[in-house]
């Protein structure tokens, strides 16, 4: 029987393992296989969407000539940008999937970015923005190399995401992943130097009101309202508020999706970075030894009370155990 030459290819592409758009011929345990790689299968198809994990969304000019090489060599010619900053190569069918890794190894890079493990973290442009008060892209990496990579063997729960913002802002919405990290600049106003201007600087570079003048027309700066943004630092002419405290605020518990939480601060400013990778890699520990198969980190924090883990966090309690909480059995219950 003679074969047209679109019937030919579609039999060629059957044997290859490359199933038509209409059918899949992978069994389940293959496609589960190279889900935990990073690779998510279009429905229906023998065809798969790799996440390139990057650092942060921040990618060399080689990388990307890479990435796209890969994506035309054995994708269908798309990238996307996924909301954690990965790089989604679309169309790669099953048989080429070896053959894609070692194309973006050319490059140092990788996939991943799924399963019940610490998530690629995503960080704001606070390096370079001039709200930024912190070098968030330094600090996310750190974070990257720490905990993506450092614990990538280590099972947890479900997926644990977290993310640097570099001011109140919130434009990568920090306090709503499972852990998220907020740079605080406290201001050190000194209200004996105040004047009593008619006009307060001030109050009128303080974006969320929290600086006011009271009754006898002194300068007042509301400790609850205040969110640290250090706006109003240096804005005084006659220099009461010239300095202020460089720090992170530290919020555990968010969660975006299907159910909505906001994560809550402990209550401390941290001042010194390695306390705060610290607190990190102690949420981490605190998830995986607390934490129940398939629920999310805000549910063992409702669970075993924030009050409690607030406590837990902020000792060393759970540094000193390390090594036996990464000894445990975990089941995670992450599905994508």
């Amino acid at each position: 029987m003679e074969l047209t030459a679109e019937a030919l290819e579609e039999f060629i592409d059957k044997l290859e393992g490359k199933a038509p758009a209409e059918g899949c011929t992978l069994r389940p345990e293959d496609i589960k296989r190279v889900k935990g790689m990073g690779f998510l299968q279009h429905k229906g198809t023998n065809l798969f969407n790799a996440r390139v994990i990057t650092r942060n969304g921040r990618i060399t000019t080689e990388e990307a000539s890479v990435i796209a090489e890969a994506a035309r060599l054995y994708g269908d010619g798309h990238m996307m940008m996924t909301t954690r900053l990965t790089i989604e190569v679309s169309g790669i069918a099953y048989h080429d999937i070896d053959a894609f890794c070692a194309h973006l190894a050319k490059a140092g890079l990788s996939v991943g970015g799924t399963g019940s493990k610490v998530r690629p973290v995503v960080s704001c442009k606070a390096t370079t923005c001039q709200y930024g008060l912190y070098d968030a892209y330094a600090l996310s990496d750190e974070i990257h190399t720490r905990f993506y990579q450092g614990y990538r063997g280590v099972s947890l729960p479900h997926k644990f995401k977290i993310a640097t913002g570099g001011c109140p802002n919130n434009c990568v919405k920090p306090t709503l992943n499972d852990l998220g990290i907020v740079g605080a600049r406290v201001p050190q106003y000194h209200i004996e130097d105040c004047r009593s201007c008619q006009k307060c600087q001030l109050e009128e570079a303080c974006p969320i009101h929290a600086a006011k003048k009271n009754a006898d027309g002194k300068l007042e700066i509301d400790a609850e309202l205040c969110n640290h943004c250090g706006r109003c630092i240096g804005k005084c002419p006659f220099h009461c508020n010239d300095e202020g405290v460089d720090g992170y605020k530290v919020y555990v518990g968010g969660r975006w999706g299907k159910k909505i939480a906001h994560g809550q601060m402990l209550h401390k400013i941290f001042t010194d970075q390695n306390e705060v990778l610290d607190t990190v890699e102690k949420a981490i520990l605190l998830f995986r030894s607390a934490g129940e198969s398939g629920e999310r980190f805000a549910d063992t924090i409702n669970r075993i009370g924030f009050a409690n883990a607030e406590k837990i966090l902020l000792s060393d309690e759970l540094l000193q155990k390390k090594a036996e909480i990464l000894g445990l059995d975990v089941v995670g219950g992450a599905t994508c």
